[in-house]
């Protein structure tokens, strides 16, 4: 994998940028939308803005990219919405992120990305920093919401490493896929559990369409494309504790947009957050190889085998 340099780390810092803002973002839309067609008529825009860019999946990609959508379109969004419609943007972006300990777990036996001891310290100082904003006894934690939001994570989780597992793939044609895909999972649901959804359309506001529209262009688009990108060029143990950042910006959101109080517990829990970010990124020794590897010949020079070249000797000596 090749070192992380300033424009990716960059952009592993905007993408949870995006997703953060976006919880507040998708609480303000489901107001006037029903969540799962909400999700729906997002992922069909995001297909027809898409598709006529990218090129038809190869027969190899096909499977990956429908198992894909299964885990990071249907069931992740479909469970974030539905907790989000029912439960507070703040908790759920907080539970959100046990999908960071999900996908470092699981790429250990799965592609074999054994996490350094770093990683580990680094995630479980980021996770009690997460831990933290959330333990405030006087706030009740709805169990229903959190348990759908805690299944969205582990979706996630087991999403990125079938992106990695089955990959690479080109970011923007595996994202206009897999949104096609994912429209049929999710709209079936709709028609199954909700009600209303042909009316949302007329009756929603100038607000709720803004709203639909960053989660198309913002957290949809720019977010995930990048996110492939990041996928397909470092190790998960790498690029999954940024997702920790999510918790810090949604915190954020949700006092500037929404009101909500800015306690010492929440910016305490944010700043030992962003630390175990940052000691995941820290540069660790490079694992020396068992077996050094033989030197390369000199340039137009070709290997002959040890035997040849010195019966070559011996008959010049001769």
């Amino acid at each position: 994998m090749t070192a992380m340099g300033r424009a990716d780390f960059a952009f592993a810092l905007l993408v949870p940028f995006l997703w953060g803002f976006q919880f507040v973002v998708i609480k303000v839309g489901l107001a006037d939308f029903p969540p799962l067609f909400f999700l729906g008529l997002r992922f069909v825009v995001i297909a027809a803005l898409m598709l006529p860019f990218v090129g038809i999946p190869t027969a190899r990609e096909l499977g990956p990219m429908i198992v894909v959508s299964v885990f990071l379109g249907g069931l992740n969004f479909g469970l974030v919405y539905s907790g989000l419609a029912h439960g507070q943007a703040g908790i759920s972006a907080v539970v959100f992120q046990l999908q960071t300990p999900f996908t470092v777990l699981l790429a250990w036996p799965l592609l074999g990305d054994r996490p350094l001891p770093r990683v580990v310290l680094g995630v479980g100082i980021a996770f009690a920093g997460v831990a933290l904003t959330v333990a405030a006894p006087e706030n009740p934690v709805v169990l229903y919401p959190v348990l759908l939001v805690l299944g969205a994570a582990l979706a996630m989780a087991i999403g990125n490493v079938a992106v990695k597992r089955f990959g690479p793939f080109e970011p923007l044609k595996l994202m206009a896929w897999i949104s096609l895909f994912t429209v049929p999972q999710v709209w079936i649901m709709s028609a199954l559990v909700e009600q209303g959804q042909y009316a949302s359309l007329f009756v929603a506001t100038p607000t709720a369409w803004l709203a639909f529209a960053y989660t198309v262009l913002l957290g949809g688009i720019a977010g995930f494309g990048l996110w492939f990108r990041l996928i397909a060029k470092h190790s998960m143990s790498r690029i999954a504790p940024f997702g920790l950042l999510q918790t810090a910006f949604a915190i954020a959101s949700g006092v500037l947009l929404l009101q909500e109080p800015l306690t010492e517990r929440l910016i305490m829990g944010a700043l030992i957050c962003v630390c175990g970010v940052a000691i995941t990124q820290g540069r660790g020794r490079a694992p020396t190889p068992a077996v050094p590897p033989p030197p390369a010949p000199a340039l137009g020079a070709t290997a002959e085998p040890p035997s040849l070249r010195r019966a070559f000797f011996r008959a010049k000596r001769r």
